[in-house]
């Protein structure tokens, strides 16, 4: 850097030089030519000092240029000889130059040097040609690089541009009105020609006519030619590749309606009288006429016998007219009476109902339709229930027909009152002396759940409803005493509502005896299979007497059978299933022991409920407790369940939520019964905000108001997760379902990815749309190129 200034400084040092001395030079010459003129005898020292008393500078400069005087011959030899090595340099220089590029970036580089003493002293160098190419290099590496702009930079830059748009537009509109205004056409100037054409055309109207007559005759001659004798050869259109292979345009040529005729070419419409059509023919108007004429003419032939017929069709007519305008009411507007089978289809259309199966009743539209006893609906009534459920509409009125049914219902749809409220009045219509008389024979009814808590709920809505009408009623779950239970049994009941593993307890050991069941309702009956259940069930089943089996023939779907095998003590066996999903070990089960089903369906199965929000987030397992925390401190409605895997982990994450203040409490597996029943009912009357559970909690749990469902941990299948999320957003109500997922949960991305796209009030998060795993379901092979090869 240091010899670069150096070298600049010496170049302007040598150009300063040199334009010094060319005005030396010239001031010599001048000086010398008057110096030998006029003051040839004088001496130098004289004529210089006569001249330029004054001042000491200029005296100074005299005697430069005197002493420049003096040795002129021997400074103009040293003088062209610099001269020619300065213009030799230069041109080596010049040869040696660099690109303009390269000159320019020299000029730029080029610093200001201040008029200072330090300055002139030390000379400075220019840059080298390697460090102008250096910097050259840097700034080009500079410029390439992406220059990621704000998104305020972006919006003034967008509005640059279209601001030197609108003035580049507005500059050429400016423009070309100038060039408009400034060109000035011409008036036209007429020809002779065009004079004299015009005077022939007036003076000779007749021949003008003639000649465009001419003209249209060669045409239509032309024409003529073309068609028949084919002329003119036109080229053949080649089809290219991409065209359509069969075109049915008209081609240009061939347009038909140029008519060079006269006759065709002048038509004319003659019009005479009449409402304007040709030649005062309106057929509108003779139409009528006519009807009227004959009309009339038919009124005078008919006799009055005729005419009162005539009379009643048109009667028949206009009322029937009438009927199809009140047949076309909805069904809302009819009774049950005036309902057709098309009203029922749109009915069932309308609460989503699909039914499969020989002769299935009809549905019921209100509580009042359903047939029930009155003191059933005024039970109904004062719980609170206005409409039926789409599940109970048609699963009620198949129960009463004595009919076995599968079930299959979106959670929290009802299903409970639909198998209780047929059981609850085919066992009011028996006498009570009767049930009195045969209490030893066992129970009526038996209510299979997977879960004690659910067994309990059900126990609930059976005393709710059975307990005013005289119809008792004991649950048989483990977890509390086995003796206490069979004295209940042996004191006499109508339903027992149990789960299978205590049920074939009570069984062998005598406690109980199913002599008289004619009803069983398997509630859940996918969960039940999920955990086991399903040699349990099966036992369960062979104790059940076999006298009373439907027979497998039509007569399981005659309505009229069936009702009249129904009113009485003795009736057929009658079998209720009562799921949200249908697996395929369900349906194995119903094809053995179901006999005629009709199936209802209310929905999709194992759909979950469309009011529920369900939320993902793909996180880490360390994440988890930090997201849960960021949910709990946004402030929550309770009550809120939080379900997890493990029994041991439902125990530390309460352990945690009570630390940080938050109320909570643990319902798993592990718990005693009197603990899990405290549990939830401390949940259900507001005591804990928080349940933390186990899957024990996620089938048939019916908690209020449940405003939050958090998955802490993912479910194993997608039928549990239907089931956990099915925990809120019941009768009718709003929720929302958290779940977080790791990548240990691979296997379930595909259907929940589904479920999620399904939902219409739910989002599937991208990290989870686009996951590879989402491609492909879990249990499908993977592709060749996914294959990993272990040589």
């Amino acid at each position: 850097m240091v010899n670069d200034k150096k070298r600049r400084s010496r170049s302007r040092d040598r150009s300063d030089r040199e334009n010094r001395d060319k005005k030396i030079r010239r001031s010599r010459s001048r000086s010398k030519e008057r110096g030998h003129k006029r003051h040839r005898s004088k001496s130098p020292r004289d004529k210089y000092s006569s001249r330029y008393e004054g001042s000491s500078k200029d005296l100074r400069y005299e005697k430069e240029n005197y002493k420049y005087d003096r040795d002129s011959s021997r400074y103009d030899k040293e003088k062209d000889k610099a001269s020619k090595d300065n213009k030799d340099e230069k041109r080596n220089r010049d040869k040696q130059s660099p690109s303009p590029e390269v000159e320019e970036m020299k000029a730029d580089a080029k610093p200001e040097i201040k008029p200072d003493v330090k300055t002139e002293n030390t000379k400075k160098e220019p840059l080298s040609l390697e460090e102008l190419l250096a910097k050259k290099k840097a700034e080009e590496a500079a410029k390439s690089k992406p220059v990621f702009l704000t998104k305020q930079q972006r919006a003034e830059e967008a509005l640059r541009r279209r601001k030197e748009e609108v003035s580049q537009l507005r500059k050429q509109q400016e423009e070309e009105r100038k060039l408009f205004e400034s060109v000035k056409l011409p008036a036209p100037i007429p020809s002779r020609s065009d004079d004299r054409e015009k005077r022939t055309r007036d003076r000779d109207p007749v021949k003008e006519e003639d000649k465009q007559k001419d003209k249209d005759k060669e045409r239509e001659q032309d024409a003529i030619r073309e068609r028949y004798l084919g002329l003119i050869k036109k080229k053949r259109r080649v089809r290219r590749l991409n065209d359509r292979k069969f075109v049915f345009d008209w081609d240009a040529a061939e347009d038909t309606s140029t008519d060079y005729n006269p006759l065709y070419k002048e038509r004319h419409q003659v019009q005479f009288f009449g409402r304007g059509n040709l030649a005062g023919i309106d057929i509108k108007a003779q139409k009528r006429d006519q009807s009227r004429f004959y009309g009339e003419l038919l009124e005078k032939r008919r006799t009055e016998a005729e005419k009162q017929q005539e009379k009643a069709r048109l009667r028949k007519v206009r009322r029937k007219e009438e009927k199809q305008l009140w047949d076309d009411r909805h069904w809302s507007e009819k009774a049950v009476a005036e309902m057709t089978e098309r009203d029922w289809r749109i009915f069932r259309e309308d609460y989503n109902i699909s039914i499969k199966g020989g002769r299935i009743p009809e549905p019921i539209r209100n509580w009042k339709e359903s047939g029930l006893n009155p003191e059933v609906l005024e039970l109904i009534d004062k719980a609170g229930y206005r409409e039926p459920t789409p599940i109970q509409r048609q699963a009620i009125p198949i129960g009463m027909q004595n009919r076995d049914i599968i079930g299959v219902a979106e959670t929290g749809s009802g299903k409970t009152l639909a198998f209780l409220l047929p059981l609850l009045q085919w066992i009011q219509s028996l006498p009570k002396i009767e049930r009195t008389e045969d209490a030893d024979q066992g129970p009526y009814a038996i209510i299979l759940a997977p879960t004690r808590e659910l067994a309990q709920q059900i126990e609930e809505e059976t005393v709710k409803f059975g307990g005013p009408l005289g119809i008792r009623t004991v649950v048989v779950v483990g977890g509390l005493s086995r003796e206490e239970q069979g004295f209940r049994l042996r004191m006499g009941c109508e339903i027992v509502i149990a789960t299978p593993g205590r049920l074939i307890d009570v069984l062998e050991n005598r406690y109980l005896v199913l002599n008289q069941c004619t009803y069983i309702v398997l509630d859940e009956a996918d969960r039940m299979i999920d955990l086991g259940f399903e040699p349990d069930v099966q036992k369960i089943l062979d104790y059940m007497p076999v006298t009373n089996l439907k027979p497998d023939t039509e007569e399981a779907e005659n309505s009229e059978l069936l009702l009249a095998n129904y009113n009485t003590k003795k009736k057929y066996r009658q079998t209720v299933m009562f799921t949200a999903t249908m697996p395929a070990a369900v349906e194995r089960l119903a094809r053995t022991y179901l006999r005629r089903p009709a199936v209802v369906y209310i929905g999709s199965a194992g759909k979950p409920v469309d009011r529920v929000e369900q939320i993902v987030h793909l996180v880490t397992e360390g994440d988890k407790r930090k997201k849960l925390m960021e949910y709990l401190s946004r402030g929550i409605e309770p009550p809120v369940i939080i379900f997890v895997n493990q029994k041991k982990g439902a125990d530390v994450l309460a352990k945690g939520l009570e630390k940080l203040g938050h109320n909570a409490c643990t319902l798993h597996g592990g718990k005693g019964q009197e603990q899990r029943e405290y549990a939830l009912a401390s949940l259900k009357s507001g005591a804990k905000d928080i349940l933390v559970a186990t899957d024990v909690a996620g089938r048939g749990i019916d908690i209020k108001d449940v405003s939050m469902v958090i998955n802490y941990d993912m479910a194993k299948t997608i039928e549990d997760y239907t089931h956990r999320i099915g925990r809120t957003g019941r009768a009718g109500k709003t929720g929302v379902a958290v779940s977080f997922v790791t990548q240990d949960d691979s296997a379930l991305f595909h259907d929940l990815k589904n479920m999620l796209v399904a939902s219409p009030v739910s989002t599937c998060p991208p990290e989870l749309l686009n996951h590879p795993e989402c491609q492909m379901r879990g249990n499908q092979p993977k592709r060749r190129r996914d294959e990993m090869i272990f040589a």
